[in-house]
């Protein structure tokens, strides 16, 4: 079924929102690195929170902690504190 959650929808986008941190690390603009540290480590503990979610078989949360993990991260692009141009990781302007 298509609107199910699975295992492999929950793995996909773990390594999704781990690319897309990853790219924002490097892409931390001058003079907000307080902030963007902040975020990244709300990404980090939502990452381990859905890798948790997912050993003790609660698929669900597992992948609504990975759509918490990159809303953070696309939030960080809109407040101007990770200049990425990739689309189609990120919502960017």
């Amino acid at each position: 079924m298509k609107n199910r959650v699975t295992k492999e929808k929950v793995q996909k986008y773990r390594i999704i929102t781990s690319k897309a941190v990853k790219i924002a690390e490097n892409s931390i603009i001058k003079g907000k690195g307080k902030e963007a540290k902040e975020i990244i480590d709300m990404v980090s503990n939502y990452l381990s929170d859905s890798e948790y979610f997912e050993k003790n078989k609660d698929l669900v949360n597992a992948f609504a902690t990975l759509s918490y993990a990159h809303g953070w991260l696309d939030a960080g692009v809109r407040l101007d504190i990770f200049d990425v141009k990739d689309d189609s990781l990120f919502t960017v302007k």
